[in-house]
């Protein structure tokens, strides 16, 4: 079973990944995306993006566990098309199948922005923009999804909440 965490940056993707991975034994695939940009030790470019969608892609295809997805394709696609308004021809519209979760959670930007070394949109206007994207995005792949809100515990509850909803995972 493969679950996306996606949204905009500075919504808890990351903690609300590790968290479900051990409520349901899982694994979790790290943020791609950021461990490259802050090696990189320059501003990334276009074929670093498009680099980083096929990581994203090879590890969608690697998968054969209950994971959680700390970001993945869709994202690197909105980035793409927000940034460069291009991207690689095999990224299509809709994501491919072979590269879509079998679940999203999708999740909303009501926790405060917190500014790191490789964020670059804090302003809410421009995260709720983005909120929008990845939400068409998800609905275009017609896979299970769930917008999750709320803070704290508060999320990881809702997150459950909505998984059970979903009925993907037997715990």
């Amino acid at each position: 079973m493969k679950i996306g965490i996606i949204g905009p940056e500075s919504v808890g993707k990351t903690r609300l990944s590790q968290q479900l991975a051990q409520y349901f034994n899982g694994i979790v695939v790290p943020e791609f995306a950021r461990e490259y940009v802050e090696q990189l030790g320059r501003p990334y470019n276009y074929e670093d993006v498009c680099y980083i969608a096929e990581q994203n892609k090879n590890y969608c295809l690697s998968q054969d566990k209950t994971v959680f997805f700390d970001t993945e394709l869709i994202v690197t696609k909105v980035w793409l098309d927000e940034v460069y308004h291009r991207r690689p021809s095999w990224i299509t519209d809709p994501i491919p199948e072979d590269y879509q979760m079998d679940v999203y959670l999708l999740l909303y930007p009501d926790i405060e922005w917190e500014q790191d070394s490789v964020r670059e949109n804090g302003a809410q206007e421009r995260r709720m923009e983005l909120f929008e994207c990845y939400k068409k995005e998800v609905e275009a792949t017609k896979k299970p999804f769930a917008i999750i809100c709320g803070q704290g515990e508060t999320r990881m509850w809702n997150a459950l909440s909505a998984i059970q909803e979903c009925d993907i995972l037997a715990h």
